[in-house]
């Protein structure tokens, strides 16, 4: 936990889920520019939250926590960010309704007064986000992005001119700039192209040829990633009632193979991403017959999956959490694996060969198979004892 100290007060806040080791805060100079900006930082005039307020892509709760008082609208796609916010607010004395939370999927408020957006690290989520929230933007609407320089590109100003109106950046202050942009409720929009859909490749097993649906801001959107394509060419071969788990589900494209090459098999897609849930869900529906089951969980990780229940898991776990390199993600999610494996019970995880992912297993499972590799990829296969 850390404290981070504004004009609005002094916060303590922390990432979710908590770990004493972790070396990153829950928030950046980019939330620091812009709640500076809000008060009148920078030798501006300032920005006086009122009316509806919303912010879009706080990471772990950070701006809305300072902004409680005020009563915004939190809109995540991360239901890490909700548990965050949620712990956020409480270990700073704000009242748990204080901010309104809302996942991407739900429909945002029909009016929208002050704006701030964090910019995400998927273009595609902000121009998805951006085509929701225009019906919302008036004239008067106060419209300020945020994110580190990295983070805006000429591609990011183009979506919010395209999509919003006129749009200008701030100088770069501690690597980090906003994006200001003026609403044209006139302004002419297409629709947003998303989601997207297009068909897996023919050598893929028995999904080969089957068309998956792709919401905005899921991993490799737009095509198949070649670690998964990897994976699917070798993924274990089961007949019987197993309970299977797509862990990071994604697209769903994992879970879905499991369930067309075991009719009797039960599969759980879990993913912290609501767009990822949503499109694992639809991929599922469109190509299994009406009396396929399945589940769908939006969740941190294996956490609310019961000990000792399932027999198969299948993970090509993330090894970023935003714009940092890290694998605390991989290893919460191999623990939660090892504890809801029931007694020889499986898990099948595909990586970049640099990730080191078989010594991680070891340490947790006491064993470790390498069953596939190629130059980049491994796929590994550790056994609950």
């Amino acid at each position: 936990m850390n404290r981070l100290t504004t004009s609005q007060g002094e916060f303590d806040l922390a990432r979710f889920p908590g770990n004493p080791r972790d070396p990153f805060r829950a928030w950046d100079a980019a939330d620091e520019y812009l709640l500076r900006r809000l008060e009148g930082g920078e030798g501006s005039e300032p920005v006086r939250p009122a009316g509806t307020v919303v912010v879009v892509g706080d990471r772990w709760g950070a701006l809305a926590t300072v902004l409680a008082a005020h009563s915004p609208v939190q809109i995540t796609d991360s239901y890490l960010t909700r548990r965050a916010t949620r712990a956020n607010l409480a270990r700073n004395g704000a009242a748990p309704d204080s901010v309104r939370m809302l996942s991407v999927r739900d429909t945002p408020p029909e009016r929208v007064d002050l704006l701030l957006v964090r910019v995400p690290k998927s273009l595609a989520l902000l121009e998805d986000q951006l085509h929701r929230l225009a019906p919302a933007v008036h004239a008067g609407t106060v419209v300020i992005g945020t994110g580190m320089v990295k983070e805006i590109h000429t591609s990011t100003l183009k979506l919010f001119e395209r999509i919003i109106g006129p749009t200008r950046t701030s100088l770069a202050v501690r690597k980090a700039r906003l994006v200001f942009c003026t609403p044209d409720p006139a302004l002419p929009r297409t629709p947003s192209p998303w989601p997207y859909r297009y068909e897996l490749p023919d050598d893929v097993g028995v999904v080969s040829g089957r068309t998956v649906t792709n919401h905005a801001g899921i991993f490799c959107a737009e095509r198949l990633d070649i670690g998964t394509r990897f994976f699917l060419k070798h993924l274990p071969k089961r007949t019987g009632p197993d309970r299977v788990v797509d862990l990071g589900c994604g697209n769903g494209v994992l879970g879905m193979s499991a369930a067309l090459a075991n009719p009797d098999a039960t599969v759980t897609f879990i993913d912290e991403s609501y767009q990822a849930v949503a499109s694992a869900q639809e991929t599922f529906r469109d190509n299994t017959g009406p009396d396929a089951e399945a589940a769908f969980l939006v969740a941190d990780g294996m956490a609310d999956t019961a000990p000792a229940s399932v027999d198969l898991v299948l993970s090509n776990p993330p090894f970023h959490s935003h714009q940092a390199v890290t694998d605390a993600t991989a290893r919460n999610m191999f623990h939660g694996a090892r504890a809801a494996l029931r007694q020889g019970g499986e898990l099948w995880v595909v990586g970049n060969r640099h990730l080191g992912y078989h010594t991680q297993l070891r340490r947790i499972f006491g064993n470790c198979v390498t069953v596939a590799g190629d130059p980049k990829f491994v796929v590994l296969r550790a056994v609950k004892r």
